[in-house]
């Protein structure tokens, strides 16, 4: 057993799984503000029910995310105990600052929005709102600032064998942080939309057509659709910069193994690695060189200009990356019908829509693994791009039995807690479609 490879795959677990929760969590605190904004301008009752409900969606989404997001921090000094002492001068700071000023202002004032409704006037349960979505964005924004670091490090020197910081702004601001910071933050309202949008739809088949769902489902439909349409400009800024900084992920995602220019954009295709050729590829004509660089002319570096041991895990890379887009254009195409039956006063009739927008809901999050997936798998062998290996950062002293052990432990543990959220939100959900049910039939 390769030691390396498992703690690797222990990190791809516990990272996976703990982001699930975070975008949801940054997309409903937004939703959650507005509810209550309608609710403190209004003083009507159903902004409240819905704002109620979604608060306790919140809060059970929000503590499990914090739950399987504990063991990140102590696998850097574990398993990856010689990245932690190269960068931890610099890696460290944005993971301080995003537990002193972001996690610290989400929990003291989630705990305003648990306990508070009978307690405090309308306007202090705002307040805690907008803090929860303040506090979750910021924490977004820093472990964005932590990762891209990872992905395009600046701001720092070498010195005695350890990377050491001398431009705070740059580290911060690095070429990444802002095209992936909003990419994933308008995937997060994606994230929450479409999940508003599911829940709804399952109350209106359930025969529910009250205030609290028409109003949910209208908001979802319309923010689904225009952080779908977002993404499009989001995703191509991000592209963009991979091109200039990154550009053997660039390469693997797009298929590239001849530098050329007139670069083809691909639109399908199978890779294959050993022989350095994509099979059954379709590609239009020059369409990379434009979005990348501009320009028809400008070149793009293709994969055999870099040594093999060099290249990203092809697979691994092209494929999550291709699902992600095909999954952006169903977003579009999802935002664009329901906005359209809104428009047209058919959305509630439409059963067809109905279901799709339920059995749409965990397509986001698989979306959002899908692009992580494609951003961490496309940086190696890098731990750090450019500056140390992956192979180089592990740690020596952590047997390969020990690490399979947890992984299994781990795996187990996770089971438990979807689980438990998925269960905690079902009974939540169910609840409301009771009491719906009940109240149709009273006389």
């Amino acid at each position: 057993m390769d030691a390396i490879l498992l703690s690797r795959i222990q990190f791809a677990l516990t990272s996976g799984f703990h982001f699930i929760f975070p975008p949801l969590t940054i997309g409903l605190s937004w939703f959650l503000v507005w509810m209550l904004t309608k609710f403190k301008r209004t003083g009507d009752e159903a902004w409240g029910k819905m704002a109620r409900f979604w608060s306790r969606i919140l809060t059970i989404t929000f503590v499990i995310g914090v739950v399987t997001g504990i063991p990140l921090e102590f696998q850097f000094g574990t398993n990856w105990a010689f990245y932690s002492r190269f960068v931890g001068d610099i890696f460290g700071a944005p993971l301080a600052a995003e537990g002193i000023f972001s996690f610290f202002l989400e929990s003291v004032f989630i705990a305003v929005l648990v306990y508070g409704w009978n307690r405090f006037p309308v306007k202090t349960l705002w307040f805690a709102s907008l803090m929860v979505a303040v506090g979750a964005t910021l924490s977004g924004f820093w472990i964005i600032v932590a990762n891209s670091w990872m992905q395009t490090p600046a701001g720092y020197h070498i010195l005695n064998g350890r990377a050491e910081l001398v431009d705070f702004w740059a580290a911060i601001f690095n070429p990444s942080t802002l095209p992936r910071y909003f990419h994933t933050i308008f995937g997060a309202f994606m994230t929450a939309a479409f999940f508003i949008s599911g829940v709804a739809a399952f109350f209106v088949m359930k025969g529910r057509l009250d205030e609290f769902v028409t109003r949910a489902l209208k908001a979802g439909l319309v923010v689904a659709f225009v952080a779908s349409m977002a993404q499009l400009g989001l995703g191509h800024w991000h592209a963009v910069q991979v091109a200039h900084t990154q550009p053997e992920k660039l390469a693997a995602i797009e298929g590239i193994f001849e530098t050329q220019t007139n670069a083809p954009a691909l639109l399908f295709g199978v890779p294959d690695a050993e022989g350095e050729r994509m099979r059954a590829a379709v590609r239009v004509p020059g369409l990379l060189s434009l979005l990348a660089f501009g320009s028809f002319d400008a070149e793009v570096t293709g994969l055999k200009d870099f040594p093999k041991e060099m290249w990203p895990p092809l697979g691994l890379t092209f494929y999550p990356f291709h699902l992600m887009v095909a999954l952006g254009m169903y977003f579009i195409a999802m935002g664009a019908a329901g906005t359209f039956l809104l428009r047209k006063k058919r959305l509630f009739e439409s059963k067809w829509f109905l279901k799709l927008a339920l059995f749409s809901i965990p397509l986001p999050f698989i979306a959002n693994e899908l692009g992580w997936m494609t951003a961490e798998v496309g940086r190696q062998p890098w731990a750090v791009y450019r500056i140390i290996e992956t192979a180089d950062a592990a740690s020596v002293s952590v047997p390969a039995g020990q690490i399979l052990f947890t992984i299994v432990a781990f795996s187990v543990i996770y089971v438990f807690l979807f689980a438990l959220w998925v269960f905690l939100l079902r009974r939540e959900v169910l609840s409301q479609a009771v009491s719906s049910e009940l109240l149709s039939r009273s006389p």
